[in-house]
């Protein structure tokens, strides 16, 4: 499953490409790199047999590119087999985009013109993007928010057959956060490294083959905030500061921020039930339940507001403002003890 996109869906594309329907041009851009790869790799794949691809698929770079070359390829028939493929790498590199809009009034039938334009968008209202969009698919590729890994991390296992708890969830989800392709690839290790027969994933598993520890980690940090207990907050705290390069407070900090902002907001929902907040907040329902509502009978919109500011001076230590002589570990306690006073 992925997280929703603007127009067409990566879930309709992949779908499509499946049954072998292709379109004239993909336009493929975004923050996201993993969809638009997927969906390129999906194209190739799928549009051309292993045979074909010395022939029928043209692969250019962006940055070397001319619109010329680009488009004398795609004018061409395919030597072999039904269709030719034109694949634009980098295609945000690419000069003269517009000059693509000569092509684009008379494309080649036997063509599907992929573009792969990554860590951005272009805008909308171009004339070449409005041609493509008739003609074909422009799809882009958003960066995942926090609060849709879950749901992410769930439905990857599904499809692979696996099943996870909750915990096992938020372990991995909090340990390698939204870089899709990271995320996907320990994923995969970690499935291969199920025991034969097991299909169910435990924290043990995550932690044994991802490399992170079940005991003490950010999910468990979080909890012990939520329930306002000292010792182990301390605890982990502690093992942050003994394991500093796998838990860098550079990580550790941003999340807090996170939370205790979302904890802000939800002191402002006009409906307080876990419903009502899980609507206001965009997060499903056991999050709220589980970890907001308990956190507000807590803390105050105040204390909040001051833990806020409190972390962002923290963020300024961990980067040497403010004086010097502060450890990850002395920033952190000392914020953790803010927090829970």
């Amino acid at each position: 499953m992925a997280a929703a996109q603007k127009g067409i869906t990566f879930e309709a594309i992949m779908k499509e490409i499946a049954a072998g329907q292709f379109r004239s041009v993909y336009l493929l851009m975004g923050n996201e790199n993993y969809y638009i790869d997927r969906i390129a790799d999906a194209i190739v794949d799928n549009a051309l047999r292993e045979d074909e691809r010395d022939f029928c698929l043209n692969v250019f770079y962006g940055s070397d590119a001319s619109v010329n070359n680009i488009i004398n390829a795609a004018q061409s028939f395919p030597m072999m087999g039904e269709r030719s493929v034109v694949l634009v790498r980098e295609a945000q590199n690419l000069s003269g985009w517009d000059d693509l809009s000569y092509y684009l009034q008379h494309p080649q039938p036997s063509t599907v013109l992929v573009l792969v334009y990554k860590n951005g968008t272009i805008d909308r209202r171009k004339k070449v993007v409005s041609l493509i969009s008739t003609l074909g698919v422009v799809f882009e590729s958003a960066k995942v928010k926090d609060y849709q890994l879950p749901a992410l991390i769930r439905a990857y296992a599904q499809e692979k057959g696996f099943a996870m708890d909750e915990k096992s969830v938020s372990l991995v989800a909090d340990s390698i956060g939204c870089d899709l392709i990271r995320l996907y690839g320990e994923m995969d290790k970690l499935f291969l490294a199920m025991p034969a027969g097991q299909q169910r994933v435990t924290p043990d598993l995550v932690e044994r083959n991802i490399g992170i520890s079940k005991d003490f980690n950010y999910f468990e940090l979080q909890n012990a905030l939520v329930a306002k207990d000292v010792k182990k907050a301390f605890q982990i705290a502690k093992y942050f500061a003994n394991n500093p390069k796998a838990n860098p407070i550079q990580l550790i900090l941003p999340t807090l921020f996170r939370f205790f902002s979302t904890l802000m907001i939800a002191h402002y929902a006009p409906d307080k039930t876990s419903v009502g907040i899980a609507n206001y907040l965009g997060q499903p329902e056991w999050m709220v339940r589980n970890n907001v509502l308990p956190a507000l009978r807590l803390y105050s919109a105040g204390k909040v507001l001051r833990i806020l500011e409190e972390i962002r001076m923290a963020d300024e230590k961990s980067k040497g403002m403010g004086g010097s002589g502060w450890t990850e570990g002395d920033i952190l306690r000392q914020l953790l003890a803010f927090i829970m006073e």
